[in-house]
């Protein structure tokens, strides 16, 4: 099969597919570890493949304006899905491939899925049990078909079946797919990415071809990204971050896609791609540092010494030396010492080796993970966006990185503070609008055309722009002071032993927080102390483990009394929770953003005897398995005070 030649102007996905397979056919697009061997797609072929797929949809009925479910994780074929449907001008509607059919009902329905491509058979099986609700979806094509050899559900087919269609239908319909390609405008909808819904029920966010590729354009240019980068694709396919990095970005720079092999081997994957361009949400970034941690633990007591005394060096010069900031003769000689016997080592064992710019978003990243990785030499920096800007707001630039800010406007972005202080942004990366819902985009763009993001934030002197907090969540004691639970909560979860916090005190008295414990830092650490214990549940109740969350919570205390009106928020009382929150509990998004309000309601005994001076509140919590099943458990949970401290200024801290 021919790959047409490069339009003009490349300015829609498909076209600057075509343009890459024109002008640098035999380049590495994408590639996919499968049984253990790194199988590559050059860009002809990711075109021709592409093309198939897309004559493949056309014969079977898709048409522009359809939308197309695309649901797995991170593989080559579903990447080109994408590209397929915008070929024929219809929309990507990426899902979250962990949600359970339930969850998908909603979103199936709303975006009138009539076809989708999955990646196995259970995607298969939880669309199929979906269409029992929702007969409209005709179609479902699978790419990987193991356990589907006797399945025979009417419009079921593997992606070998719907290419040899795409094959007959082009050789029958020469030109229509040119024609399907370049009939395609920059302001048709590309993908369809929905919210988390924190609140309320998902919206779809629509976006353009030209909202996504002005993005995209925007971060390769600020980065110098080049087409011989190298990207590890592993985040959900349906997050507004993955879609900018691993497929907008792809195809503007032109640099190689990796999707591992599974969720498992992803860190094996990381370090045999060895990415020069690096993404990951700071839980990510977390568990590596705490992975770490806990080896060194297992260390002799001579490489314990070596690797604390040059990460002293690090830390105090690391981050300046990659600035490019003067530093002395002998912190210069100490850090290449520490950067060819500590440095460089971990940074191969992480698979970090060669990234030139790493980035981290979707929330707060504490200052001393950030400094860590900064100062062993690996380009951290934050941005900042959503789903409904592509993710595209603000970046930090090289050179003035800041710990506590997401940095300045992004090039072509217009970002101000409303009088309330939300943060409003303007430009091209802005959604179309909300899927089937006018009242929410009116809602949201404002008759100048600016955003209204949500969030509460702050410029300092430089023009940096710092997150406070979701506005709609800033809130007030009964005193008046000023109460954000959300950055409260991203200081608890900077100690590695806090997986997750919240924080409730809204026209209370004082501020308190339920605590989820990291299951492996804690463990760790009670092994240590031959604190014996069967599981999260017994671990979390432990006197010992109240006694270490009680010194994170009165560290954070002690930072907050620094902090101006938000020396009011010191939490005065904590439990620590008798299980983890879970989104198949409903309790945290897709994206692991909490769910507040129904967390308060199903915690309300806990939330109560936080409140009324109790010390021990009995609960009895219903969970879902993960083999579907529902159950309950109970648990006596523990309280706990906290020490606050008067409030005191800065300056003099």
């Amino acid at each position: 099969m021919s790959v047409t030649s490069a339009p003009a102007a490349a300015d829609t996905f498909p076209r600057l597919l075509s343009q890459h397979a024109a002008q640098r056919p035999e380049a590495p697009a994408l590639r996919e570890k499968y049984l253990g061997i790194w199988q590559t797609w050059s860009w002809r072929d990711t075109a021709a493949e592409v093309r198939a797929m897309a004559m493949g949809l056309a014969a079977l009925g898709f048409k522009r304006g359809d939308n197309l479910a695309i649901i797995g994780d991170n593989r080559p074929q579903l990447y080109m899905a994408f590209a397929a449907a915008q070929s024929l001008g219809g929309v990507a509607v990426p899902m979250y491939q962990d949600a359970v059919a339930a969850e998908m009902t909603f979103v199936l329905e709303n975006a009138v899925i009539r076809f989708a491509v999955v990646e196995d058979q259970e995607q298969v099986d939880k669309l199929l049990e979906a269409r029992d609700s929702l007969p409209q979806i005709e179609h479902i094509i699978y790419a990987d078909p193991r356990g589907l050899r006797n399945y025979n559900a009417p419009g079921l087919m593997g992606l070998e079946a719907l290419r040899a269609k795409g094959d007959d239908f082009d050789a029958a319909h020469p030109g229509f797919f040119d024609t399907e390609v370049a009939d395609g405008k920059t302001t048709d909808v590309s993908v369809m990415l929905y919210t988390s819904g924190t609140t309320g029920k998902p919206k779809g966010v629509c976006q353009t071809h030209e909202a996504f590729i002005t993005a995209a354009r925007g971060g390769v240019q600020f980065d110098h990204l080049v087409a011989t980068d190298n990207v590890l694709s592993y985040l959900p396919m349906a997050w507004v971050g993955d879609h900018l990095f691993s497929y907008a970005q792809f195809l503007v720079a032109g640099f190689t896609v990796n999707c591992p092999e599974s969720a498992e081997t992803v860190m094996t994957d990381l370090r045999e791609i060895g990415p020069t361009y690096y993404f990951a949400p700071p839980r990510v970034f977390e568990s590596l540092l705490t992975n770490v941690s806990i080896r060194m633990e297992d260390a002799s007591r001579i490489k314990r010494w070596l690797y604390d005394s040059l990460m002293m060096v690090a830390k105090r010069c690391g981050a300046d030396i990659m600035d490019g900031k003067p530093v002395s003769a002998k912190d210069k000689w100490l850090y290449a010492l520490g950067n060819m016997l500590v440095y460089g080592p971990l940074k191969n064992t992480l698979g970090m080796s060669r990234i030139r710019v790493a980035y981290t978003a979707g929330a707060a990243i504490g200052p001393d993970l950030f400094r860590f990785y900064r100062s062993i030499g690996i380009n951290l920096k934050q941005l900042y966006g959503s789903t409904e800007t592509c993710a595209y707001v603000c970046l930090q630039p090289d050179g003035q990185i800041k710990f506590d800010s997401v940095g300045t406007a992004a090039p072509g972005v217009e970002v101000k503070l409303a009088d309330n202080g939300e943060v409003i942004v303007r430009g091209a990366m802005v959604l179309k609008e909300y899927y089937k819902r006018p009242d929410a985009t009116a809602e949201s763009i404002d008759s100048n055309g600016y955003f209204h993001t949500g969030d509460a934030g702050v410029f300092d002197s430089d023009g940096h722009l710092r997150i406070i907090d979701r506005a709609k969540d800033v809130g007030h004691l009964s005193t008046g002071a000023m109460f954000a639970p959300n950055y409260i909560e991203n200081k608890l979860k900077f100690f590695s032993h806090i997986k997750e916090a919240v924080c409730f005190g809204h026209d209370k008295d004082n501020v308190t927080a339920f605590i989820n414990i990291d299951l492996t830092a804690v463990g760790n650490w009670a092994e240590r102390r031959n604190i014996v214990y069967s599981g999260y549940i017994d671990l979390a109740g432990k006197d010992e483990v109240y006694t270490l969350i009680k010194e994170c919570v009165e560290s954070v205390n002690a930072e907050l009394a620094t902090e101006g009106e938000l020396s009011h928020s010191q939490i005065a009382r904590f439990l620590i929770l008798h299980k983890e929150l879970d989104p198949d509990d409903d309790e945290l998004t897709r994206t692991r953003k909490v769910r507040r309000g129904f967390i308060s309601e199903k915690y309300a005994p806990l939330l109560d005897g936080l409140y009324t001076n109790k010390h021990m509140q009995h609960i009895e919590t219903q969970v879902k398995f993960e083999d579907g099943r529902s159950g309950s458990i109970a648990a006596d949970v523990k309280i706990m005070d906290a020490t606050r401290f008067p409030a005191v200024n800065k300056a003099a801290a």
